[in-house]
């Protein structure tokens, strides 16, 4: 395994932006190795960071490296500040397309990651679960399939003028106008994950979606209103549900099921 920190400028973000990549270059010793482990070009995993977290939360939470070996794919985790992986119209700052569109191209041409569709994931938890689902409804083209954990899906309350002046983590409302827009316009626009993935729908090019919460986690009922709204629009996905909170005992247990289910290993 091959543990990479790297840092390139983004044209997106207007600035070095750093990531870490895991990389299957050597096979793990048995019995950790793949049956056929191959030298690349690998499926990839997009793997996003939550809230005030960094590029090397799942790194050092996780057992994110030990699953890259065991199923012979690449992790890019890179970092996202605090900008929920949005574009930002205001700043000029495009979270969105970094994640989606110039990473993607960035790291292809660094590393031997495969180019296919269904071979490109995007995932997350909490901030990052959001940016996942997102991103990759944003970016169907790209990623084949999304892995939501935890997600901050509080997009539904901030349009209907829900977010008090200071949520439980203390965050002031101006910073959820600041990085989604006004909440008036919010609906329909490019960062509704309700919008986006109708949209997909009616394009014929919906990803695949694995979401998944904890049921005593904070966020269930928003992620559990997010997976009704996918059914009521006839979006296929899997919702996994267990005794949780929101912390990493969930998270490595969510992404480990996860991984299984893009990989059809499951």
């Amino acid at each position: 395994m091959a543990i990479i920190q790297a840092e390139y400028f983004s044209q997106a973000l207007r600035g070095f932006r750093s990531f870490t990549a895991v990389l299957p270059i050597d096979p793990p010793p048995a019995p950790l190795q793949p049956p056929r482990f191959a030298p690349g070009p690998w499926p990839t995993l997009y793997l996003l960071h939550g809230f005030s977290g960094s590029r090397n939360d799942w790194l050092r939470n996780s057992r994110i490296e030990m699953l890259a070996g065991m199923y012979g794919i690449a992790v890019i985790m890179p970092d996202g500040d605090n900008r929920f992986y949005l574009d930002n119209p205001v700043t000029g700052e495009n979270c969105g397309v970094m994640i989606g569109e110039e990473l993607v191209q960035v790291t292809r041409g660094m590393f031997n990651l495969s180019g296919k569709r269904e071979d490109t994931a995007i995932g997350g938890l909490s901030m990052g679960g959001f940016g996942a689902i997102r991103n990759g409804l944003r970016y169907p083209e790209t990623f084949g399939a999304i892995m939501a954990f935890s997600s901050a899906l509080i997009t539904e309350e901030f349009a209907d003028g829900k977010v008090a002046s200071a949520d439980a983590m203390g965050i002031p409302a101006g910073y959820y106008t600041h990085v989604f827009g006004p909440a008036e316009t919010f609906r329909g626009s490019a960062g509704d994950p309700v919008s986006l993935a109708r949209k997909c729908i009616r394009n014929g090019n919906a990803p695949r979606l694995f979401q998944a919460c904890g049921t005593e986690d904070f966020l269930f009922e928003n992620n559990r209103a997010y997976h009704e709204a996918l059914l009521g629009m006839g979006y296929d996905h899997v919702w996994l549900t267990a005794p949780g909170v929101h912390d990493f005992v969930f998270w490595n247990m969510a992404v480990g099921e996860g991984i299984k289910w893009w990989l059809g290993k499951a």
